[in-house]
């Protein structure tokens, strides 16, 4: 059953808590600023994202607070100053990163409070956090009102003129970044966090790097099986047609001892086969065994 929720016919703390329990995990800005005066203000906001590298841009939102229509320090500091540093938390800083979020007084630093270390920027003048893996400097190019009740959006577009990275995360070309030294977290909806790292973390062939042939080009006998989900379906559909295993090739492969075993246990039962060779065609699937799935499941056909 689909409930179907129109935002303007429920109170906006209500459409609020559905919308962030749905678009999630959302990347963390933990944007530093400061006001004319000098005076430091440390908050998170899950409003983030990037948007360009050419040039770099950052865009987050400290939305206007839904329960009494205010705005945030943030927004008040990036309209006087036009300068931001936008902050990656971790899961070893997410407690700090939570307990900044805390709505301080004007003019309190957060990161007294949270007992976060602040880091001389080089081309602003709000300080990094020394503990977070990565910290963007930023000038703001243009803050965007979307609206004057509680709730609504202010997008404070942000372009990056320097990037401090801790090398510690970097993976062995150092280029990259490795997502389990990052350890990043996000947010999702009520108080749930997430830990992008571990168990969590998986690879997908991007379907930019070539053009696979789709669900829909894929044999009968395998588009309509009960037993592959779509996921199983749309990795083989992103197969080029010239990488399909042939018939010659399908064949060759049941001398592959577990297939030979599988087609020897089972040859008198279709329906037991069958079930068989998908099972182990789906294994071989999560197991980006793309081409060996491939051949298992073409020797389905006609069972």
């Amino acid at each position: 059953m689909i409930k179907t929720i129109d935002p303007k016919a429920i109170p906006t703390a209500e459409f609020h808590a559905y919308m962030l329990g749905a678009v999630a995990p959302r990347p963390i800005a933990f944007a530093s600023t400061v006001d004319e005066e000098g005076n430091v203000n440390l908050s998170p906001f899950s409003f983030f994202n990037a948007f360009g590298s050419n040039p770099p841009i950052l865009i987050f939102s400290p939305a206007r607070r839904v329960r009494d229509n205010t705005i945030k320090h943030t927004l008040e500091n990036a309209y006087a100053t036009k300068e931001v540093v936008i902050n990656i938390g971790n899961y070893d800083i997410v407690e700090q990163l939570s307990l900044a979020s805390t709505e301080y007084d004007k003019g309190i630093n957060e990161f007294i409070k949270s007992g976060l270390t602040p880091a001389p920027s080089v081309m602003v003048k709000p300080p990094r956090v020394a503990e977070a893996p990565a910290a963007f400097e930023c000038r703001v190019r243009d803050i965007i009102p979307l609206g004057d009740q509680g709730g609504a959006a202010n997008l404070i577009v942000c372009e990056v003129l320097l990037m401090h990275l801790n090398e510690n995360v970097l993976g062995p070309d150092g280029k990259t970044i490795d997502p389990n030294k990052l350890d990043a977290v996000a947010r999702l909806g009520g108080d749930w966090y997430l830990r992008a790292s571990g168990d969590c973390l998986f690879e997908l062939p991007k379907p930019v790097r070539n053009k696979g042939i789709g669900v829909d080009q894929l044999p009968e006998h395998i588009r309509t099986s009960n037993r592959l989900t779509g996921n199983n379906l749309a990795r083989l559909g992103n197969t080029e047609k010239e990488q399909v295993p042939t018939a010659k090739d399908t064949e060759a492969f049941k001398t592959d001892p577990l297939v030979e075993k599988i087609l020897s246990g089972y040859k008198h039962d279709r329906t037991a086969l069958k079930e068989q060779l998908e099972t182990l065609g789906i294994r071989l699937l999560n197991d980006n065994k793309v081409t060996e799935a491939w051949k298992v499941l073409l020797m389905a056909e006609g069972l």
